[in-house]
């Protein structure tokens, strides 16, 4: 199932990867009533197709939180929740990235439209766990992902790396614009995250290799 969710572009640039799901795949099945997000949507950041991704956003692992996690990473569904405190650091970095007056309702999907791949390291977690899945394997299948996401867009592509986690991924991502800061979890957004402008400077980089730039409003 996780394999066959990919758009076929992401199955012909690592068939592969189709081993290394089926074995997490397995596990999930024991545990499905548990898992965050909900199975059907674990691969939903792979709805986009690799040569459509200009901008590359790396999370740590989905929301452990009951019905916030939806298999993009730092989104939430649109349903009037509140929103995470990492979610809402980014919504304020936003804002003063680019304009006081711009949308900010913290409506990821947007982003995702426009090319924007919002990755999570581990695609599942333990709900009400945060990280309990970062040794079921999904790392090894990230790193790949990453791999060939960066081989095919070569110097087109932006990364936005944001914490540790997601910043040993830098050797992967070959000739990109790679874009790092602290994480915005409120346990470090003051550290760095704040004031970093990321979305300006995604901007920039994608202008200056002749792609159209996104619409961060949200």
């Amino acid at each position: 199932m996780f394999f066959e969710a990919m758009h076929p572009s992401w199955q012909q640039a690592m068939p592969d990867s189709r081993a290394q799901l089926e074995v997490i795949e397995a596990q999930l099945a024991l545990v499905a009533d548990q898992v965050a997000p909900e199975l059907y949507r674990v691969m939903r950041a792979f709805d986009l197709p690799i040569d459509e991704v200009k901008v590359l956003i790396v999370g740590q692992d989905p929301y452990p939180t009951p019905g916030d996690a939806v298999g993009l990473a730092f989104a939430i569904s649109q349903t009037g929740r509140a929103l995470p405190r990492s979610l809402v650091n980014i919504m304020k970095e936003l804002r003063s990235d680019l304009d006081d007056s711009v949308s900010n309702t913290g409506n990821l999907e947007r982003w995702s439209q426009q090319g924007v791949l919002l990755l999570n390291r581990h695609l599942t977690t333990q709900v009400g766990a945060a990280g309990a899945h970062s040794k079921l394997g999904w790392a090894a299948f990230t790193n790949q992902a990453i791999a060939a996401l960066a081989e095919s867009r070569g110097k087109q592509l932006v990364a936005i790396l944001w914490g540790k986690q997601a910043q040993e991924l830098e050797p992967l991502l070959g000739e990109a614009t790679v874009l790092r800061s602290v994480h915005p979890s409120p346990l470090s957004a003051h550290r760095g995250f704040f004031g970093s402008k990321p979305l300006s400077a995604a901007n920039r980089a994608l202008i200056n290799s002749g792609v159209s730039p996104i619409d961060w409003s949200c």
